[in-house]
């Protein structure tokens, strides 16, 4: 159902950039915007990994720096019979993670600390697999198709209006103008938010615990509301690279992942579907923290800043 979804709202999309080409940039103008939008969506394709884990400021992890974390991966990528992809850590105390490559052979996956520290074993492997399933699903593609084509009917409107002033196909024309950019947007949107329900249910599928992910998306939705997300808040485009925003508007037109409680209700759905167990309201972590002591920050940062004193995760690669 979300491949026939994302195939419709496509098509719908591709059509409306067709009408607004002919309509006012002819075909010859229709070609010159989509051989520019491919051009500068070609370069973000190949790059988005380096730029996306760059701006996130991401160190690479392994077995000897976080070993039961990249354990997790490797268990659910055999599981979900994809290549081992590249695993990082961001150091952020916002709850929150991310996939990006261009495809299964040149993934990465990638989760904040205060993720890490936030969620048990279970749930931070339910995580994973969502990001592994967006892998799986190569949703990376296909939000790159959506973006070529969505910049396209953008710039061909920009064209028209500057370069036309709105001229030559009277009134009907700029309307056309006007609205076919917000128009695409919405499709785009709704695009992302069917992305994020095939990748909850790929999550369900790799780890065979729908509601582990339910009880962590409960938990991050929370936790992205009261913790700040400094890169989201420089480039609020960012928000929809993430398992769920800095601040959800719902299932409206103009969000980019579906409402929070309606994921969870899909969840619970599919838990029942499987026979899954139910989640304990308070489980132990898979593995006793060390001791420490109380004064201690808890996750080190450079700069010289530091934090309080947390609870942390048995996962967090800052524990002795």
């Amino acid at each position: 159902m979300n491949t026939l979804k994302t195939t419709m709202l496509l098509a719908a999309l591709t059509a409306l950039f067709l009408a607004l080409g002919f309509t006012l940039g002819g075909r010859a103008g229709a070609m010159i915007a989509l051989l520019i939008a491919v051009g500068m969506n070609f370069f973000t394709y190949w790059n988005a990994d380096k730029i996306v884990l760059k701006m996130h400021n991401a160190r690479e992890v392994d077995d000897a720096s976080a070993p039961e974390f990249v354990g997790i991966v490797r268990d659910l990528a055999r599981r979900a019979k994809l290549p081992m992809p590249r695993v990082y850590l961001v150091d952020e105390p916002h709850p929150n993670a991310f996939a990006t490559g261009r495809d299964p052979q040149h993934a990465a996956v990638a989760a904040t600390t205060g993720l890490v520290q936030m969620l048990d074993r279970e749930e931070i492997a339910a995580v994973m697999a969502h990001e592994l399933g967006h892998v799986r699903n190569r949703d990376t593609l296909i939000m790159t198709m959506v973006a070529t084509i969505a910049g396209a009917i953008s710039m061909l409107a920009n064209f028209s209006l500057f370069f036309r002033g709105g001229r030559g196909a009277g009134i009907a024309g700029l309307l056309a103008v006007l609205v076919a950019p917000f128009a695409a947007m919405i499709v785009q949107m709704a695009i992302s938010r069917t992305r994020e329900y095939g990748a909850d249910r790929a999550s369900a599928e790799i780890s065979g615990n729908p509601r582990a992910l339910a009880s962590a998306l409960n938990k991050l939705a929370q936790g992205a509301q009261r913790i700040p997300n400094p890169v989201a808040q420089r480039m609020p485009a960012a928000s929809q690279l993430y398992i769920v925003p800095g601040l959800s508007r719902g299932d409206s037109l103009f969000s980019t992942h579906p409402d929070t409680g309606n994921r969870i209700a899909e969840l619970e759905r599919m838990a029942n579907e499987m026979g899954a167990p139910a989640v304990q309201s308070a489980r132990a972590p898979a593995w006793p923290a060390a001791p420490r002591p109380a004064a201690r920050a808890s996750v080190p940062r450079t700069g010289g800043r530091s934090r309080p004193a947390r609870s942390r995760s048995a996962l967090d690669p800052h524990r002795d």
